[in-house]
């Protein structure tokens, strides 16, 4: 620290001058960090019905049997005990309301003793109650992050297929062909974002290619589909008859998925060949 000059013949003390005042030391408080007790991490519980925007969990004369000492405790939330046991806190502990808000309560790790109450609370699910249990945020976050990479997935393929790859499912979910190919895979996005699940399950579905051919041949000319059945269009003759008040196109679909219907499959596929646009 810079000296402070006396004048000894008047005995006055001396200013410093502005390089002494700008060589003080600085005091800077340091800010209080909260850090989370080490092994915990915040928890969140939900209400498992009911309790509207604000719940006031029953605190009452709540007992639980200790493993450890054999013997049924009672327990309490006071915030400034370590213990949730009645019989390990002070005689000034003051308990603390739990409030759930819009039937969830988050604790943060900083908060260990009203974690601790809530896993003991006989109310929890998981010891058999009914009214609120824990939140597995690490599943859920499984869950959520697989979501993502299945929607990523589905996106994937859309943008990379042709529209010709893409027929069958377009088919299959009733979009129209005659619109230009972006508003096509606007409609596949759509469907792809809602399941992406099924959406992708959709390219490995015989079912879905085979309804495919079909629809196309129909579009072709090369059969027709009646009430009663569907028909080779040339010579009228008879493929599959259809019971009454069942669509054609699935019956010849799941006809030419059988033994007996691949012969007529093999020949729609060759005759669907012949009027294909050669490169």
């Amino acid at each position: 620290m810079p000296r402070v000059a006396i004048n000894r013949e008047t005995s006055d003390v001396l200013a410093p001058d502005a390089a002494q005042i700008d060589a003080l030391p600085v005091f800077r408080p340091k800010a209080k960090v909260h850090k989370p007790v080490e092994g915990r991490v915040q928890k969140i519980y939900l209400l498992t019905e009911g309790g509207g925007i604000w719940f006031k969990l029953n605190q009452g004369a709540i007992t639980i049997y200790d493993p450890q000492k054999d013997t049924v405790r009672s327990i309490r939330y006071a915030p400034n005990e370590p213990s949730i046991y009645v019989d390990e806190q002070s005689p000034n502990a003051i308990r603390s309301h739990i409030i759930f808000t819009n039937k969830m309560l988050g604790v943060p790790a900083s908060q260990p003793n009203l974690q601790d109450y809530l896993d003991a609370h006989p109310g929890n699910v998981k010891n058999g109650g009914n009214t609120f249990y824990e939140l597995d945020t690490k599943k859920k976050t499984d869950t959520l992050l697989q979501d993502e990479y299945l929607v990523h997935d589905a996106i994937s393929l859309i943008r990379d297929k042709s529209i010709d790859e893409l027929l069958p499912i377009i088919l299959y979910l009733g979009i129209s062909t005659d619109q230009r190919n972006q508003e096509i895979r606007r409609e596949l996005l759509v469907e792809a974002k809602s399941n992406p699940s099924g959406f992708i399950a959709m390219f490995d579905n015989p079912m879905i290619k085979m309804r495919a051919s079909i629809m196309i041949a129909i579009q072709e000319g090369i059969i027709k589909s009646n009430a009663d059945g569907m028909f080779w269009t040339d010579s009228n003759r008879l493929i599959i008859a259809c019971p009454v008040g069942q669509d054609s196109v699935d019956v010849m679909t799941k006809f030419c998925l059988t033994e007996r219907g691949s012969l007529v499959h093999t020949e729609l596929l060759s005759r669907l060949d012949k009027i294909s646009p050669k490169d």
